[in-house]
């Protein structure tokens, strides 16, 4: 059965070709857009989590979660809610680094949680006109303590560098609260707050609570919860899920149409098979796994070009300061989970096909 499947395969490899095309382009479009929109749910979490915070409260009805803008008083009035532990102003700015724009800059008081929970990899605590660089961060900027940045074009010496254990904070810098509020020229102002509960309080009564008492505000622990707060989540997951529909019925139409026409180009061969002692369930046999090599080979290569084609969505969708693709396992699963399906029903039409006509009279017909 193997052999005869190599060899149907290689023999009609142009139908081949199309088929694992078909594929293959279900399979990329669905793993481009799954790691995309994963990557976001993943960089909404990081920035509500900043210094390992229970939940991030921000600017409500935004398009942007980092364009969020809340006056310095709020803090005050967070603070002083029940169930709050500790409550951090930060201040976020985007596109402020030379050469990266994708690297966020935190404005946070020296003597914060955020600050005090980031861990020091080298070098020192930042003093005066020095800054606090991540580890990824500098891997991406290409510099070490003891260098220097340019920060919405002022000059800064590179203290340190920290670790968090927070991918998105990793990725950016770190400056004094007030620096940062100077240079952006946006005085008792802040981004978001980071809040700490107290031990014996719900997360989802606290979250509430702070929306109450400070109208216009969204309180998000849960990634999930994003799209509450940022329109930009809600546009890219909406596009995610027609790209990703289109694609698949583009696929499943080239996958079904090159298998009926090669039930039709084969009537002579299934007649053949059936007049030497082959039954029906043997024939499906083997178009289910003529088909299926075809559908794994295409998605082998699906899931290789949506790693890379998750780059340039990210880029088309003008989402790289925030996003960053996250192919994990369970994407690469989903993706390959689609193309087996999508061979899966090529294979059961053409077997369909070939049960509509007795096998014999198809010699004749031929």
């Amino acid at each position: 059965m193997l052999g005869i499947i190599r060899v149907n395969l290689v023999r009609r490899w142009g139908r081949t070709v199309l088929t694992g095309l078909g594929v293959a382009v279900g399979v990329t479009t669905v793993v481009a857009l799954l790691s995309v929109t994963s990557g976001l749910s993943r960089s909404a979490g990081d920035l509500a989590k900043l210094g390992r915070a229970d939940f991030g409260v921000f600017q409500s009805g935004l398009a942007d979660l980092t364009a969020s803008s809340l006056p310095a008083s709020t803090l005050a009035r967070i603070a002083a809610l029940p169930g709050v532990a500790a409550a951090s102003p930060i201040q976020i700015l985007p596109n402020a680094i030379r050469g990266n724009s994708s690297v966020l800059t935190f404005g946070a008081e020296p003597q914060s949680f955020l600050t005090k929970r980031l861990v020091l990899a080298t070098g020192a605590f930042p003093s005066g006109a020095e800054l606090f660089v991540g580890d990824g961060a500098a891997r991406a900027l290409h510099t070490t303590t003891g260098g220097s940045l340019v920060v919405d074009g002022q000059r800064f010496r590179v203290a340190g560098i920290y670790r968090s254990g927070i991918s998105l904070e990793d990725a950016g810098v770190v400056l004094p609260l007030a620096t940062t509020q100077r240079i952006s020229h946006r005085p008792g102002e802040v981004s978001m707050v980071a809040v700490s509960i107290a031990p014996g309080h719900p997360e989802h009564q606290v979250e509430r609570e702070v929306e109450r008492t400070v109208p216009g505000t969204a309180a998000l622990g849960d990634p999930s919860e994003v799209a509450r707060v940022d329109t930009n989540s809600r546009t890219i997951t909406k596009a995610a899920i027609i790209i990703t529909v289109l694609a698949l019925l583009l696929g499943a139409v080239i996958v079904i149409n090159t298998m009926a026409m090669a039930v039709i180009e084969r009537r002579r061969e299934f007649g053949v098979l059936a007049a030497v002692g082959w039954s029906r369930l043997g024939i499906a046999r083997l178009i289910l796994g003529e088909t299926m090599a075809v559908s794994l080979a295409g998605a082998a290569v699906g899931l290789a070009l949506g790693a890379a084609a998750s780059e340039l969505v990210v880029r088309a969708l003008a989402a790289g300061t925030f996003v960053s693709p996250d192919i994990s396992l369970w994407v690469l699963v989903r993706g390959l989970l689609v193309g087996l399906a999508l061979g899966v029903l090529g294979a059961l039409f053409c077997v369909w096909q070939v049960m509509r006509v007795p096998l014999l009279i198809a010699i004749s017909r031929s």
